[in-house]
């Protein structure tokens, strides 16, 4: 079909015939006249003996039971009616000899909701970027999440269980979606909206979060699988999250007691739940997240025998900061247990496994815990510590500011209230002998407050 303008419809056609999974659609033109046809059970470009009978058939074979009428004019770039979500015939049908009854072709096809907690985005080269609830378009915006195209098919994998479908040619720019439920003329996961042949491609990707993809799993759930993806120890951790079923990564170690880790939105250091047994996953959202909108997921981890935890981050002279206790950390990460010394070999094993991190993808901030022979990472973020010696965060000219003096066994709540308190030329010295890499220290720098630490041993 040779043909002058820009027609959506035969775009859509092309992909379809091309071996991509689209979704299902039939159009018409600005008579009425039927054009193109992709729909699952049919030939391709299947010729219905009416409208209603066309629409009819796709009500009943999409997942969502609900389809869109987008009209276009090939002559005329400009946006043109859409509409979404039609559940019914006689709507659909109306809808068409509405548009029809203008002059504009018209497209029907299946909706495929992107808030059913799967992603949209973009792969191109060696580089996929995508984020949840938007279209393709995402990545124009602010928030996407950014990985190598093999980390990428890792990670897609491990949340949905769902191999992605990538243009094997790293020259092919792809729209994609990706959905829980099968979508489409081939009544598959991915949904391909549109190839573009490029000469220049993307070589590599650096990631970064929070990420609008991080803040659906949850902070520390993402920092965990980044964790998991470059070889670090993760305890096997199984996820309980709103948006996505039920999903488990890391490596059994050998200790069946749980921990239940609440993994918030964005980092809240030391706000929410950690604790060693098991708790009812369900009450504990409710009752730490009442409204819904800040604890994305639960996670049940497997307990590890710790000899030894603590927290370990690059700070900003350079030096490696490595703090901890014996037994387990997450009393002394709330500052309810004083730090002691570590022993130089179990230094030295947290060090490798720094390096280990920052060689894939740059400086990082972790928690560990030492059963002896393996250090496992039970959280990570990416970054360098602003903190360096006995500075949590450094103030612009100490001079002017006036410290104010908290001693850390009023507990982490206090610390949040007095900085809810803070006024400009107000810096705070924490009192007590907690790490710089503890959650006092986080809150603290986490909110930009000239600070410092005075250690008193107890």
């Amino acid at each position: 079909m040779s043909e002058t303008g820009h027609f959506k419809d035969a775009g859509l056609d092309r992909l379809a015939a091309g071996g991509n999974n689209v979704a299902q659609f039939v159009s018409y033109d600005g008579e009425g006249l039927p054009r193109y046809s992709r729909v699952l059970g049919h030939t391709p470009n299947h010729a219905f003996g009416s409208q209603e009978e066309a629409v009819a058939y796709l009500l009943s074979h999409t997942t969502e039971k609900s389809i869109n009428v987008r009209s276009f004019s090939p002559d005329d770039p400009k946006s043109k009616p859409f509409n979404y979500g039609i559940k019914t015939v006689d709507d659909a049908v109306a809808t068409l000899r509405a548009r029809q009854a203008e002059g504009l072709h018209t497209i029907v096809n299946e909706t495929v909701d992107i808030k059913d907690g799967g992603v949209s985005g973009v792969a191109h080269g060696n580089v996929v970027e995508f984020a949840p609830h938007d279209t393709p378009r995402c990545v124009e915006k602010a928030g996407t999440v950014v990985l190598s195209r093999k980390m990428a098919r890792s990670v897609l994998y491990l949340v949905y269980g769902i191999v992605p479908r990538f243009p094997n040619d790293l020259k092919t720019r792809q729209e994609f979606s990706i959905h829980p439920m099968r979508h489409g003329v081939l009544d598959e996961h991915t949904i391909t909206w549109e190839v573009e042949q490029l000469d220049a491609y993307p070589e590599s990707a650096e990631t970064q979060w929070p990420n609008r993809f991080s803040d659906m799993l949850g902070d520390k759930t993402f920092g965990l699988i980044m964790a998991d993806q470059i070889g670090l120890y993760v305890p096997r951790t199984m996820v309980l999250n709103r948006s996505v079923a039920p999903f488990t990564f890391g490596e059994p170690t050998g200790n069946p007691e749980p921990w239940i880790r609440t993994a918030p939105n964005q980092q809240t250091p030391g706000k929410y739940t950690t604790e060693r047994g098991w708790l009812d996953p369900f009450k504990l959202m409710q009752q730490e997240d009442p409204t819904n909108e800040n604890i994305a997921s639960i996670l049940k981890q497997d307990g590890v025998d710790a000899k030894y935890s603590g927290a370990c981050a690059m700070g900003a002279d350079g030096s490696l900061i490595i703090e901890g206790k014996s037994g387990f950390g997450d009393r002394f990460m709330v500052g309810e247990e004083q730090m002691t010394a570590l022993p130089d070999t179990l230094q030295r094993a947290i060090a490798e496994t720094y390096q280990q991190a920052e060689a894939s993808i740059g400086p990082v901030r972790f928690e560990w815990v030492y059963d002896g022979t393996r250090v496992w990472v039970v959280q990570l973020h990416r970054g360098i510590s602003v903190s360096s010696g006995e500075t949590i965060f450094p103030s612009a000219n100490d001079e002017h500011v006036h410290y104010i003096e908290y001693d850390t066994n009023n507990g982490l709540e206090g610390l949040r209230s007095m900085i809810d308190a803070w006024q400009p030329g107000m810096g705070i010295t924490l009192v007590g002998n907690v790490g710089i890499t503890s959650h006092f220290g986080d809150v603290l720098r986490k909110a930009r407050i000239p600070s410092k630490l005075v250690r008193v041993s107890v």
